[in-house]
């Protein structure tokens, strides 16, 4: 029994057992199993309690790690994770899907002294899913009852966080989304792998019991003008997110699939809905020779999803090398366990097309330049190196833009920064337009879900120091 702490130098470093490859890539099921509570006490006593805790401030919500490890090793479980939720909104999200091996684990401090780091967040799912199973997680607390009413536009964690913060501080909160059902891209972007969507649901459902609205299948500037909400509500939070694809640059884009597209319409099958492009083949893996371009997070998602689609071949592209690759490496591991296969320092030059559909994809070799300013090594082409790579469906996981939110919403007055993020104050966290504020990667541009809570949180506290001025 894990008693005390700084047993790194005793217990190896061990992450929850996996699912094997040959079963995992067959559905859509997460692929790691929880601790068993003397394996997480045992890894959370791994931590070494350290001074200066470096985990904590790699986290974007500055999340008490320390405590909750402490607490976690010595089996107070209710108390780890009241502190784990203090200052997280959805630590079993999180724990999950957090590229941990970038921020807290990266910066564990037993990490850097090679004993291998504490297994952050694998404990913190553990915690919270504890929680859950022992009716820990209290109901949304609502702060006394205010007359003042705030919009929410996208159900995001952007959106999620702040409504969660709202409620708290007694205001009455609908949320809109352009989808029928409500979690952004935790519930259509994220393939069920790696968050199943029953996690998500739940936290709606205690929003929904918390008495927030949900208002779906709902686009602003189509269903209901932005106007509109301007009129009916004290305060407005624009938390979309990001969702415009950015294009290959290499001609016959309309023959290549957009990850998003491909993503959403996986997640809409697992729902088991109706999804015409799937069943038609176009967004369908089964049995294709599939060329994921792109080195992120979203294309390692996009490459596990046609392995379980059945896919003949499964080959990702990326023009920088593995040491370089921005996506978890916790991920290109999993999708190389699954039978991915990656092509290091390539990059797609143009299609190649016969009868109107793509055969395969003309290939160029890079090499590594100079580092430029910010540190990143520059990237050349190899002279010479061409060649054609067979695919017949490729997938462009290039990351995403903002959309011209001033056009879709009929309302130029809404200022955006040079990058099409909407822009706001640093200090107020107002827009250009009063009364409205926004938060997430429609500010930030593409980030992580992390971010987005701490953003949404900050949003709420925004518009609460707002309305207050306005009674």
């Amino acid at each position: 029994m894990a008693e005390q702490m700084l047993q790194f130098v005793k217990t190896d470093q061990e992450m929850p057992q996996k699912r094997l490859k040959e079963e995992r890539a067959q559905d859509f099921l997460e692929i790691y199993g929880e601790f068993i509570l003397e394996k997480a006490k045992t890894q959370s006593s791994r931590c070494s309690q350290c001074g200066v805790p470096f985990c904590q401030t790699g986290c974007p919500l500055q999340n008490n790690i320390p405590d909750w490890l402490k607490l976690a090793a010595t089996g107070r479980l209710e108390e780890a994770y009241q502190i784990s939720a203090a200052t997280n909104p959805l630590p079993e999200i999180c724990g999950r899907i957090c590229p941990q091996d970038r921020l807290c684990e990266q910066n564990c401090v037993i990490e850097q002294s090679t004993h291998g780091t504490v297994t952050i967040g694998a404990i913190e799912r553990f915690i919270t899913e504890t929680a859950f199973a022992n009716n820990w997680v209290p109901p949304i607390a609502k702060g006394a009852n205010k007359s003042q009413k705030v919009a929410i536009i996208g159900s995001g964690p952007a959106g999620i966080a702040a409504a969660q913060s709202l409620v708290g501080f007694g205001y009455e909160v609908t949320i809109f989304d352009r989808h029928d059902r409500a979690g952004g891209l935790l519930v259509y972007g994220i393939p069920g792998f790696k968050l199943e969507k029953e996690v998500v649901t739940r936290r709606i459902e205690q929003l929904e019991e918390a008495g927030v609205t949900f208002k779906l299948s709902t686009e602003i500037g189509k269903d209901i003008s932005f106007a509109q909400l301007k009129n009916e509500f004290d305060a407005v939070l624009i938390a979309t997110g990001v969702y415009a694809a950015r294009g290959l640059g290499i001609g016959e884009d309309n023959q290549v699939i957009q990850a998003l597209d491909y993503l959403i319409a996986s997640n809409k099958i697992g729902f088991g809905d109706k999804v015409p492009a799937f069943e038609s083949g176009q967004l369908n893996a089964k049995g294709k020779k599939v060329v994921v371009i792109g080195g992120g997070d979203t294309a390692m998602d996009c490459v596990r999803t046609a392995i379980r689609q059945g896919a003949k071949s499964v080959t990702c592209l990326y023009r920088r090398d593995r040491k370089n690759m921005p996506g978890s490496t916790r991920e290109v591991t999993n999708a190389e366990e699954e039978g991915v296969v990656f092509e290091w320092l390539r990059a797609p030059k143009s299609l190649v097309i016969q009868g109107g559909n793509i055969v395969g994809v003309n290939v160029a070799k890079m090499r590594l330049g100079e580092r430029d300013k910010a540190d990143r090594q520059s990237i050349e082409e190899i002279k010479g190196s061409d060649h054609v790579l067979d695919a017949d469906m490729v997938v462009a996981a290039l990351g995403f833009e903002p959309e011209e939110l001033p056009m879709t919403f009929e309302h130029p007055e809404l200022a955006l920064t040079k990058w099409n993020t909407v822009a706001i104050d640093a200090n107020s966290g107002l827009t250009s337009v009063d009364g409205v504020f926004s938060a997430g990667d429609i500010v930030r541009g593409a980030s992580l879900v992390v971010w987005a809570l701490k953003d949404g949180m900050e949003a709420a506290t925004n518009i609460h120091n707002y309305l207050r001025e306005k009674i």
